[in-house]
C-alpha cells in the first residue's frame, strides 16, 4: 500500500473534551432525477454518470455514439441526498463544519432542508458552518443545476458584450458557453474528446467538529539562501480560533534525517488566524536535492510538525519535505535577438523533454492510483523528464503530484484556461481568485511543479484575433485578459510561492509579452518564450518545416488507436475508415484526411480486397506516420540546443502534443485510452535516450549530431552501417575514433556528400539502402540504434515482405520473444490485443535476421495466451 504523504489527518494525543472529530460522508448516497421518476444509489466520489452505469441503466458512456445519445444525462438537473447519524454528542462541540473537497459543480446545498450555500466552481474547497443547523440525525441534500444550462444562463446574461467562443467547432459535437462555468473545460468537448459534462461530488466530503481551535491547512516552501547557501523552510498553518479568548503553545517541526528539529512559542487570537514559521535547516548536515528523472535522485525528508496548544489541544501533521530550487532564465544570447528561455534545477540547464497531461477520462471517479500510476510510469519508461499539466482540463488529484515527486518527473501547471475568453464580472473574479489561492497551497509543497502557466493559447487566440474581433473591440479584451490573468491570477500567485516563476500563458513570449503590455504582438516569435507548432500539410519528414525555437511546448500528429483498443466500443459495421463511427470519433476537423495525406508523402496505401484488413491497415500506417513524424520534429528540437543558426536556435524543451487519451479514438496522444503504447511511445523512449545521434540531410549532405543530456562528459564512438534493403548483410560499415561527448550539448559528429556516401558503399541508390547509426564504448552501445531514410519508402527498391516468426518463453515475469526475420523489415509491429503490458521494444527496424524483445505484462498472463495473441506486421505486409 502506498504511502500517503501529504496532509495527512491530525493525529491527536489529548483531553478527549479538546480533540476534534472528523466525520466521512463519503460512500453511499442517493441520486435522483429533476422531476424524481428516476432514483438511484450512487457513491461519493462520483457522479451521476457512474451511478447510471454500474446500476445497468445505461451502457458505457463511450460505446459507439452513446456520447450524443446520452445528452439528456447532463441536461437534467439531478440532486444527491444522504441521511446520517452523528456518531457523537454534537452539544460538546463549539464549532461543526461541512467540507467539500470538490463539488462538480453548481449546486445548492440544503443541511436539514435548510439552505447553507451554494458552490459554482469544481476546482475550489468549500466549507459551510453547520452548527446552528446539524442534528443528532441529518438529511444533506446537493442540488444540482445542469452545467450546459447554467453556462448559457451566464452567457446570456452577460448583455454588455459577447465572450467568444460560442460554441466549439462542430465537428467536436460539444456543447456551448463552457467559458462561463469554473468547470473543466473539456468537459464539454475538446478536438480530442467528448461531450460529457458530470454532476456530482467528485472528491471527498466530511464533517469536521471542534472547540478552541481549528487546524483550516498546513503547507510549506523549502527556500534556498543563496547569501548563505543553507536551505530554510517556511511553514505557514492557517488556524480557526472559536475560543473566546487567546490560545498559546507550542509548535514543534522536526526533520531527524537532517538533525533539525526546533520549538517555536506562539499566541493565537480569535478568529482566523495564520502562523509563519522559518525553521533552519542544520548546515552541518549536507542536504540532498531533488532531482529531475534522469539527472540524479529523488530524495525526500519526512518531516513532523506538532502542535501543542492550550486545553489539552495536540495536533500532529506529517509530511515529506523536498529541496530543490528552480529558475526560468530569459537572458540575451550572443548572435541572437531576442532572449533565452530555459529551466535552470538546482542551477543545472536542463532540457525538458515529455508531453503534454489531458485528464485520463470524462469521469474521475474511474481514475484510480494504479492507471496513473501507470501512464507516469510509462512516461518515465520513455525517458520523459517533464508532462505539462494543460490548462482545459483539471488540476489533478494529490496522487499525480506525489507520483511525480517521486518518479522524477517535472510538471508545467497550467491554471485552467484555455483557448477562451474569459468574462471578467465580480462574481467570476471572486471565484477564480479562491480556486487560485487554494490550489497554489494545495500543490505548492511538490517539488516536481517546476512552473505555473496562467492559461492555455489565449494569449495567442486574443493577438492572434482566433475570433474575429474588431479593431475598436480590442481593448475591451486586453483589459479583460489582464485583469484575469495579471491583476488577479499572477497577483495571487506571486503573493502565495515565491519559489517558482510563473509565466502569463502558453504559447507566450515570456519577459517580451510582459514588456509590450503583457500581450505580444506575436507570441508565435521563435526568439522568445515557448511556441505551439502544427502543420499537417507539409511533409513532416522535412525538418525545415519546423520552427528553431527556445522551447516548444506543444506539437504533433494524429493517429488512430490499436484495433483492439477501438473494437471494445464499436461494432463489425464501424470498422472501416469511412464509417459513421469513425467520423464521428473523428473530432479534428479534417483530421482523417490529413493522417492519409501524410501517409501518402512516403507510404503506399493498402489495397486489401478484405475491408477489415484494410481498416487494420490502415490504423498501423497512421501510428507509423506519427511516430516517424514526431520523431524527426523532435530530433530536430534536440540537436538545436547548443546552436543558434540564422540567429535561432538555444531551444531547450520539446514537449510533445499529447501524453494520454480521455477515450477511444483518433488522437495526438502516444498512449491509448487505458495505457497501452502507440508506436509513438516506442519511439519516444528512443528519440528522448539520455544519448542519441541524429541523422539529417541538407543539400545532399548528410549530418549526424551527438545529443547527450548526462550530467557527465562520457567518451564514445560513433558507428554508421547501411544496409540495402534486399540483405540483412550490412554492406559497408565505418566507425570513427573515441571522442568525448560533452554533457548536456549538441554537436556534429558526421558529415558526408550524400552521392559520394553512396558511391563508396558499393554503389548504392536512394532507393536501394538505408542508413543506420549508433553510440557505443568498446564494449557496449550506449545509445540506441538510430536509422535514416534516403528516400520515401514507397519509391524502396529491393525491399521484399518479410516473414517474421517469434518464439516465446517466460523468464521470471517477463517474456522473452525471439524473433527471425526473412529479410530487412521497417516498422515491425509487435501486438498481442488485449493483454495488458509493453515490449521492451516495438515499431523498430529489423536489419539483422535474429533479435530478442521483452514483454513485460502489467497483469498476469501466460505463453499460451500471449501465443494465442501475438500478431506481427512490418511494412511490407500492407497490401
Amino acid at each position: 500500500m502506498r504511502l500517503r504523504l501529504l496532509l495527512l489527518l491530525a493525529l491527536c494525543q489529548a483531553d478527549p473534551a479538546a480533540l476534534g472529530r472528523s466525520l466521512s460522508l463519503r460512500g453511499s448516497w442517493r441520486i435522483r432525477s429533476g422531476n424524481g421518476s428516476l432514483e438511484l444509489p450512487g457513491r461519493v466520489p462520483g457522479c451521476v454518470h457512474s451511478a447510471l452505469l454500474k446500476r445497468g441503466l445505461i451502457q458505457d458512456p463511450y460505446y459507439r455514439f452513446n456520447d450524443l445519445h446520452y445528452r439528456w444525462i447532463s441536461l437534467d438537473n439531478w440532486t444527491y441526498s444522504k441521511k446520517f447519524k452523528i456518531p457523537f454528542n454534537i452539544s460538546k462541540w463549539q464549532k461543526m463544519n461541512l467540507i467539500f473537497e470538490g463539488v462538480d459543480t453548481v449546486a445548492k446545498v440544503l443541511l436539514n432542508s435548510v439552505p447553507i450555500g451554494r458552490t459554482g466552481n469544481m476546482f475550489k474547497r468549500y466549507s459551510f458552518d453547520i452548527t446552528s443547523v446539524v442534528r443528532d440525525v441529518n438529511s444533506l441534500e446537493l442540488r444540482f443545476q445542469s452545467p450546459v444550462l447554467y453556462a448559457a444562463q451566464r452567457s446570456k446574461a452577460h448583455t454588455s458584450y459577447s465572450v467568444p467562443p460560442d460554441c466549439p467547432p462542430p465537428v467536436q459535437r460539444g456543447q456551448c458557453h463552457v467559458n462561463f462555468i469554473r468547470k473543466e473545460q473539456s468537459s464539454f468537448s475538446w478536438d480530442w474528446g467528448p461531450s460529457f459534462p458530470t454532476q456530482g461530488i467528485w472528491k471527498d466530503v466530511r464533517i469536521e467538529a471542534y472547540n478552541i481551535c481549528h487546524l483550516n491547512y498546513f503547507m510549506f516552501s523549502p527556500v534556498y539562501d543563496n547569501h548563505t547557501q543553507e536551505w530554510n523552510l517556511e511553514i505557514e498553518s492557517s488556524f480557526d480560533v472559536v475560543s473566546s479568548k487567546p490560545v498559546s503553545g507550542q509548535v514543534i517541526v522536526a526533520i531527524p534525517k537532517l538533525q533539525t528539529q526546533q520549538t517555536y512559542s506562539i499566541e493565537l487570537q480569535p478568529g482566523e488566524r495564520t502562523v509563519e514559521l522559518f525553521v533552519k535547516i542544520n548546515k552541518n548536515v549536507t542536504v540532498e536535492t531533488w532531482w529531475p528523472h534522469g539527472h540524479g535522485n529523488q530524495t525526500g525528508y519526512n518531516m513532523t510538525i506538532l502542535f501543542k496548544l492550550d486545553g489539552g489541544l495536540s495536533i500532529k501533521k506529517s509530511a515529506k519535505v523536498y529541496f530543490r530550487t528552480v529558475e526560468l532564465i530569459e537572458e540575451p544570447i550572443e548572435g541572437s535577438q531576442g532572449l533565452s528561455f530555459y529551466f535552470k534545477i538546482n542551477g543545472l540547464p536542463i532540457f525538458l523533454k515529455g508531453s503534454n497531461w489531458i485528464p485520463a477520462d470524462s469521469f474521475q471517479d474511474r481514475v484510480t492510483s494504479d492507471l496513473l500510476w501507470l501512464l507516469l510510469q510509462s512516461a518515465v519508461d520513455a525517458n520523459m523528464n517533464t508532462l505539462r499539466v494543460w490548462g482545459g482540463g483539471i488540476y489533478e488529484q494529490e496522487e499525480f503530484y506525489r507520483l511525480c515527486d517521486e518518479l522524477g518527473i517535472m510538471v508545467w501547471q497550467d491554471f485552467m484556461f484555455a483557448c477562451a475568453l474569459y468574462p471578467t464580472d465580480r462574481d467570476f473574479l471572486n471565484s477564480v481568485r479562491a480556486e487560485v489561492a487554494h490550489q497554489v497551497r494545495r500543490l505548492k509543497c511538490h517539488p516536481s511543479i517546476i512552473v505555473w502557466g496562467g492559461n492555455n493559447e489565449n494569449e495567442a487566440a486574443l493577438m492572434m484575433n482566433w475570433y474575429n474581433i474588431t479593431p475598436r473591440e480590442l481593448h475591451t479584451y486586453i483589459k479583460d485578459y489582464v485583469v484575469l490573468y495579471v491583476k488577479n491570477i499572477r497577483k495571487i500567485v506571486l503573493a502565495e510561492d515565491k519559489t517558482r516563476p510563473f509565466v502569463l500563458s502558453s504559447p507566450t513570449n515570456g519577459a517580451e509579452s510582459i514588456k509590450e503590455g503583457w500581450l505580444s504582438l506575436n507570441p508565435y516569435d521563435n526568439n522568445f518564450g515557448d511556441v505551439h507548432f502544427y502543420d499537417y500539410i507539409s511533409d513532416c519528414w522535412n525538418w525545415k518545416v519546423f520552427p528553431k525555437a527556445r522551447f516548444v511546448s506543444e506539437y504533433g500528429y494524429q493517429s488512430w488507436p490499436s484495433f483492439s483498443t477501438l473494437e471494445k466500443v464499436s461494432s463489425q459495421e464501424d470498422w472501416s475508415y469511412n464509417s459513421k463511427f469513425s467520423l464521428h470519433r473523428q473530432h479534428h476537423a479534417n483530421g482523417n484526411n490529413e493522417m492519409l495525406h501524410q501517409i501518402g508523402f512516403h507510404f503506399k496505401f493498402p489495397e486489401s480486397t478484405d475491408p477489415l484488413q484494410t481498416f487494420k491497415d490502415t490504423i498501423y500506417l497512421t501510428q507509423v506516420m506519427q511516430a516517424q513524424c514526431v520523431k524527426t520534429e523532435t530530433e530536430f528540437y534536440r540537436r538545436s540546443r547548443s546552436e543558434i543558426v540564422d540567429g535561432q536556435g538555444y531551444t531547450m524543451g520539446a514537449l510533445y502534443w499529447q501524453l494520454n487519451d480521455i477515450w477511444q479514438a483518433p488522437s495526438w496522444a502516444s498512449l491509448e485510452y487505458g495505457g497501452k503504447w502507440k508506436m509513438l511511445h516506442y519511439f519516444a523512449r528512443h528519440f528522448f535516450a539520455p544519448l542519441l545521434p541524429v541523422g539529417f540531410e541538407d543539400q545532399d549532405v548528410f549530418f549526424i549530431y551527438g545529443v547527450s543530456d548526462l550530467r557527465s562528459d562520457c567518451e564514445v564512438k560513433l558507428t554508421v552501417r547501411v544496409h540495402t534493403w534486399s540483405s540483412l548483410e550490412p554492406l559497408c560499415s565505418s566507425e570513427t575514433e573515441r571522442f568525448v561527448l560533452k554533457a548536456g550539448t549538441a554537436v556534429l559528429l558526421y558529415k558526408e556528400s550524400v552521392p559520394v556516401f553512396l558511391k563508396n558503399c558499393g554503389n548504392c541508390t536512394r532507393q536501394s539502402c538505408v542508413v543506420s547509426f549508433y553510440l557505443s564504448t568498446d564494449s557496449q552501445l550506449v545509445s540506441p540504434a538510430n536509422y535514416h531514410f534516403l528516400s520515401s519508402l514507397s519509391e524502396s527498391v529491393g525491399l521484399h515482405k518479410a516473414h517474421v516468426t517469434a518464439i516465446i518463453s517466460q523468464q521470471g515475469d517477463t517474456f522473452a520473444f525471439d524473433l527471425e526475420t526473412s529479410a530487412v523489415a521497417p516498422f515491425v509491429w509487435l501486438d498481442v490485443g488485449s493483454i495488458p503490458g509493453r515490449f521492451s521494444d516495438n515499431g523498430f527496424l529489423m536489419t539483422e535476421k535474429t533479435r530478442t524483445v521483452l514483454f513485460y505484462p502489467w497483469k498476469p498472463t501466460s505463453k499460451s495466451e500471449l501465443e494465442q495473441c501475438f500478431r506481427v506486421t512490418s511494412l511490407m505486409d500492407v497490401d
